[in-house]
Formats: structure tokens, sequence, C-alpha cells
């Protein structure tokens, strides 16, 4: 197809609030369980987030977004950029309308790394721009813990409060992990509370806060937001309302649980990289730092 039938792409950024529109439009035809409506009312699109969109008559047909990211790569802290959001409308596939809003926005990216998550479908479009896939694995370990003492209380994100007492232990805390992480990713992990997605934020004290939930008898601990190092066990039987078997962490967890084995692969979202070397340690980018 003629490239002057292409629409043209448009940079929507946090200040973009009619684009925005069309994007949470866009959104809800291409991936049918995500929004980012609620996300935008919280005030959490701020400039760390780019979405580049095909646009045509005030409707975005494909996109790519960008997130800039401060990446962790054992201990090292990089600028880089993770990919979400990459689809078209049903109804507009086969135009090659995702392929430009993909080179629009590694274009805005350069030369920095890149990494993005896929699911099944789309595993040989990434190839095409460069991007290798790289095994993520889940972490768990047996522990038997009852419940036992107060509840550690919820919190809940669509408190502003709670939003900026999240996203300062995020920028000024301790990375979860320091093999393949990130600091500073609050607005993921918020955009996946707004959906209902994430399991329960905990409140452990003021400089520690827990993403966690019990399943079965496994406790799920997704992520860890926290001034300095504490004693994770001593708190489980506060994070649980029925006993447990086991624990499965949602990140490498070298320093929270380092007998922690592996016990699979990481098949719900798969990782692919461009410009950018993993350890061929295992690990696992934290599960709320995924866009």
């Amino acid at each position: 197809m003629s490239t002057h039938s292409i629409p043209p792409v448009i940079e929507i950024g946090p200040r973009d609030t009619a684009y925005q529109a069309a994007f949470c439009d866009y959104v809800s035809q291409v991936f049918r369980r995500a929004s980012f409506r609620r996300w935008c009312e919280w005030g959490e699109w701020d400039d760390a987030y780019r979405a580049f969109s095909v646009v045509e008559d005030s409707r975005v047909l494909a996109n790519a977004s960008v997130m800039r990211m401060r990446l962790l790569l054992e201990g090292r802290e990089v600028t880089g950029f993770q990919l979400g959001a990459v689809g078209c409308l049903p109804a507009q596939r086969g135009r090659g309308l995702a392929r430009v809003a993909m080179e629009a926005a590694l274009a805005f990216c350069g030369e920095a790394p890149v990494l993005l998550f896929a699911n099944p479908t789309v595993l040989q479009f990434y190839p095409r721009f460069g991007f290798v896939p790289w095994r993520q694995d889940v972490f768990s370990a047996p522990h038997e813990a009852v419940p036992a003492g107060t509840p550690a209380p919820t919190l809940d994100l669509s408190d502003a409060g709670v939003r900026a007492g999240l996203a300062a232990l995020s920028d000024e805390g301790l990375p979860v992990t320091e093999r393949f992480g990130a600091r500073g990713y609050s607005t993921i992990a918020s955009w996946y509370a707004a959906n209902g997605f994430s399991r329960p934020l905990r409140r452990l004290t003021e400089d520690a806060w827990v993403f966690a939930g019990v399943e079965g008898d496994t406790l799920y601990v997704d992520d860890i937001f926290a001034r300095a190092p504490f004693d994770l066990r001593a708190w489980i039987p506060r994070l649980i309302d029925r006993p447990i078997r086991s624990i499965q962490l949602g990140f490498t967890p070298e320093r929270w649980w380092p007998e922690a084995s592996v016990s699979g692969e990481d098949t719900e979202a798969y990782l692919f990289v461009r410009g950018l070397t993993l350890s061929r340690e295992p690990h696992r980018f934290p599960v709320l730092a995924h866009t």
C-alpha cells in the first residue's frame, strides 16, 4: 500500500487530553480487558509515558507506546524504554499501520535499550524490528505458615496520597531486584491497580509496602516497595488469611528470598529485548513493571 495512504503518527503526551480519550477508545477495542481511563483520571499519565498513535479522523487506528525506564542491570542503572499497547484496530489490520507506529516509537527511543512483553499471538512480529526473545523464570519456595497477629492493612491506590507514597518508595527506595529490575515504576504498578489486575497493596510499615495475596495454599508476593531491607518471613503471618505451604515471587528474589528456586518459565508474558544484554543467570523482571 502506498505510504501516501498512511495517516500521520501523533505523539500523545500527558497534556494531550483530547488525543488521550481517542487512545483510550483504541485500547478498549484492541485489548478487551484493559483500560487506561481510570489511570488517566488518577493523573498517572506523566512525561515518562508517550503514545505514538496513527490517527485518522480523530480516531487512533494503531499505536505503540513508550515508557521511559530506569533499568537496573546487575546493579547498574541505565536509561531505557519499554514498549506497550502495541496493536491495530481489527478492521484496520493489513495496512501496515502497526509497523508505522512501531517505527515512530523506536525512532523516539534512539540507541537506548528497549524491552517489551508480548502475548503468544504476536511472537513473530517483534523480531522484524531487531528484538530477540529472552527467557523469564518463575521463582518459588516451600514455606509453611499460618495467619497470626493483626493483618497488614490494605491500601487503596485510588487515594492520591497512597499513590504519592508508592511513588516515593519506588523512586527513592530499595529496588526489589538489581539483577534485572527498575526504579521509579509506580505509575505502571498503579495501572494494574486501576484495572483491578493487581493483588492487594499491603502496608507493613510506613517504609515497607507489599503487593501480595493468597491463592490456594500459595502466597504470591508480586512486588516489594521499601526503603531498607526487612525480614519478609516475619511478616508473612500478617499477609495471609489461611495456612500456606509455598511462596511465589514476581521478581528475581536474590535479595528477599535467596533460597527460592526456578519452578518454571514465565509463559504469561514473553520478553523481547533490543540493544540489551542480560545475564544468563535465572531472572524475572518485576511483574508490576510490565507495560
